[in-house]
């Protein structure tokens, strides 16, 4: 039996039945299209998240008494609030003795403030960063126009100030920002440059609704009645880990932790982060992958219970294919293919499924939701082969009938 007129006689019988034929599919398109869905935005967040979470620059970590993702609820939180703050003190030893680094720099922090210009004011929520030289490098920011902050700004406590790019442009709507005098906390500033602009971050707020100040203007305003950020770039890639090691080395010394003792402050870093979103979607893919099995698993047993209904459904058939000289092989195949055929028939609705929700996502909440090719191989694969699993008994049956006892079935 050639495997065009094999292929052609299976899909007569299954357009012969095609509402039975879809239900029976359905357990397999809801396996198939659950596995690309979940993958495909498990795969854009994670990619989303990468791109989120590059606001550290390149070789950069950050020790910080917080964690970077704070979860477990107010409970969960006690034991960070406990915390005594890092200080600036601190944060000048880790500069100090930190060999392997190559930008050591201290961060402060003020939300939801006021910055008024002669032609404008901004909402109460500029963010105010008192910082050091490093800010802008460990940090990923690029100035756009004008300069940094430098040494002698923050050594002096100069009342420079360098602007987000939102905060640019609600003050200086027509431009020329760098030279021009604004205020924020009642005290006057000129505007030394410009950050360039790096979006929002996971849609939620601006990363250019802040403002930049030397870090030793900040404290005379705000005090330092609050737990420093300190900014650690490594001298090279290579040196990531060694550097780490040796600033989280100086901090414990400098904060008097015992050996043995744990940590009583956080590091952040791009890769820490990703690590943990990445546990987490894989964890998410594989609960996926688990519903799609079962999935699978109820529609092969769909297929092969609505195969031995054909099977009885067709007897009579069987028996005069027999009688005019099929062989036993030529039904086998015959009925394996109809089987195989249908679950391939649900596994490529089931992509199609799982893509319409995949892009869903991407426009709705602009995930760059999309399957990776492998998945959507094994996908296929799965639900072919769960055809041809669940399709041979069914086939094998078929096979099997006598002859004459098929021809006298009613």
């Amino acid at each position: 039996m050639r495997l065009v007129d094999l292929l052609r006689g299976a899909l007569e019988a299954l357009r012969a039945n095609k509402l039975r034929s879809s239900l029976t599919a359905l357990g397999v398109i809801i396996g198939v299209g659950a596995v690309v869905a979940m993958l495909g935005m498990t795969t854009g967040f994670e990619a989303y998240v990468n791109e989120q979470f590059s606001g550290l620059g390149s070789n950069t970590f950050q020790i910080q008494k917080w964690p970077a993702m704070r979860l477990g609820g107010p409970h969960g939180m006690q034991k960070y609030w406990q915390r005594k703050d890092i200080s600036l003190q601190q944060a000048a030893a880790v500069r100090d003795r930190t060999s392997l680094a190559r930008f050591v720099g201290a961060e402060l922090w003020n939300f939801g403030g006021v910055a008024r210009s002669a032609w404008a004011d901004t909402a109460p929520r500029v963010v105010a960063a008192g910082g050091t030289t490093e800010f802008a490098t460990n940090n990923g920011y690029e100035v756009a126009e004008g300069r940094n902050l430098s040494e002698l700004d923050v050594l002096h406590a100069r009342e420079s100030i360098v602007l987000g790019a939102d905060v640019a442009a609600t003050l200086f709507p027509r431009g020329g920002a760098v030279g021009q005098p604004m205020t924020i906390a009642g005290r006057r500033f000129q505007v030394v440059g410009v950050f360039a602009s790096k979006g929002s971050f996971f849609g939620m707020g601006s990363r250019d609704d802040f403002v930049l100040i030397p870090i030793t203007v900040f404290v005379r305003i705000w005090g330092v009645n609050r737990s420093v950020n300190v900014t650690v770039q490594a001298l090279t890639t290579a040196m990531f880990d060694s550097c780490k090691e040796q600033a989280l080395q100086v901090m414990r010394q400098v904060r008097n932790i015992r050996p043995g003792k744990e940590d009583d402050f956080d590091v952040f870093s791009n890769e820490s982060v990703i690590s943990t979103i990445s546990e987490i979607t894989d964890a998410i893919a594989y609960a996926a992958i688990c519903i799609a099995l079962i999935s699978l698993l109820v529609g092969g047993i769909g297929i092969m219970n609505i195969m031995l209904v054909s099977v009885t459904e067709r007897t009579r058939e069987i028996g005069v294919r027999r009688a005019l000289g099929a062989k036993r092989r030529h039904i086998l195949w015959q009925f394996t293919a109809e089987a195989v055929l249908l679950s391939a028939f649900g596994g490529l609705l089931g992509l199609g499924l799982g893509y319409g929700v995949a892009f869903l996502a991407r426009e709705l909440f602009g995930l760059p939701a999309a399957a990776p090719a492998w998945a959507v191989i094994v996908a296929l694969a799965t639900s072919t082969a769960a055809g041809l699993v669940f399709g041979v008994y069914p086939a094998w049956r078929a096979a099997h009938l006598d002859p004459i006892e098929s021809l006298r079935y009613e």
